[in-house]
């Protein structure tokens, strides 16, 4: 894989962004008397207009107060536009057909990064009510203005020609970046130029291109074009909720029988020979079961890939290859990193 599509160069800081705001527009689905910020913040946007309004007088339900997110990158520059997030922070029931009123977004140290207002996108909608019931698809309290978001203040870009590149892995692995540094050293035909500091950073120097200002975009181009083979490790990650599996290149199994449900199924060490001698096993016992102790060949390690096309060709199901591979990990026999969501 291109060093492109497996690190990135670490530019600068990304900042996130936080302010509120006001939807407009809404056809009586606003805030309602007990969201009461929501309209202080309508009295105070007309005390700037020069109009004079009681906040405790005002009764419409066409306006929400919102709570506004972005995210800001060190390659954005002042003028830019950047997508928003907004989400209902009183008791309006949907955002459908609002538009934001100017708002400003500011960054962790306080300061004012950008500026937002746009007609919001919630991607779903909210008809009907009453007797009569209602149709709804998506959450329609949250949503999005597609670049109504203009930088006014830009981030303090890190990369300049007196420091040096790190390039900052998506997936941090020792291997990796071990690799990553000595692909990037064998592509430019210089042993030092890059050093992995850590599993999840290398560092690349800069020192040729010191006198050469202009070469630099050219440098980090030609870097990410660079070819790494990752590792990856041995993980097997199952989701109780919906029943996914998802098992890893790496991930092995050690000799092993067992017994789950009306099943026995035996796994096979090297050779294709289980630990009683004879060839690999996947039965069915209809009336009891028969759990079979036995020791592990540690130098046998087949793949999961055979224990789970045995497991398919029995009908398992996705939860009950849950609960087996939980069982082979409790028993030491899964050779893997098992994650549960």
């Amino acid at each position: 894989m291109r060093i492109k599509d497996l690190a990135k160069v670490q530019m600068g800081q990304e900042l996130q962004l936080t302010g509120i705001g006001l939807v407009i527009g809404l056809e009586g689905t606003g805030d309602g008397r007990r969201a009461e910020f929501t309209f202080q913040m309508m009295a105070n946007m007309m005390h700037r207009m020069k109009v004079a309004v009681d906040p405790g007088q005002v009764q419409v339900r066409n306006v929400a107060g919102v709570s506004i997110t972005a995210t800001l990158t060190p390659q954005q520059r002042k003028g830019s536009r950047i997508d928003v997030h907004v989400a209902s922070l009183g008791d309006a029931s949907s955002l459908q057909g609002g538009t934001l009123l100017q708002s400003t977004l500011m960054g962790p140290d306080g300061r004012i990064y950008a500026t937002a207002q746009g007609p919001i996108s919630i991607g779903g909608f909210n008809l009907g009510g009453g007797a009569a019931g209602s149709v709804r698809k998506n959450h329609t309290v949250v949503g999005r203005v597609p670049n109504g978001g203009i930088v006014v203040e830009e981030t303090v870009k890190l990369v300049e020609l007196d420091k040096d590149v790190t390039l900052m892995l998506y997936d941090a692995d020792w291997t990796t970046a071990s690799r990553m540094a000595f692909a990037i050293g064998e592509h430019f035909g210089e042993a030092d130029l890059a050093r992995a500091m850590d599993s999840g950073a290398v560092e690349v120097e800069l020192d040729a291109l010191r006198s050469q200002p202009d070469a630099m975009v050219d440098f980090i181009a030609e870097l990410e074009k660079v070819e790494v083979i990752p590792d990856l490790p041995a993980r097997v990650v199952v989701n109780e909720r919906t029943g996914t599996v998802i098992v890893g290149e790496n991930v092995s199994v050690s000799a092993v029988a067992m017994s789950h449900g009306s099943l026995k199924l035996k796994i096979p060490g090297e050779g294709g020979e289980d630990v009683f001698g004879g060839e690999a096993e996947v039965e069915e016992e209809p009336d009891r079961l028969h759990p079979i102790i036995s020791s592990f060949d540690v130098g046998a390690m087949p793949t999961v890939r055979e224990l789970v096309r045995n497991l398919n060709a029995l009908g398992v199901t996705p939860r009950d290859l849950i609960s087996i591979l939980q069982a082979l990990k409790t028993a030491g026999a899964l050779r893997a990193e098992l994650i549960i969501q």
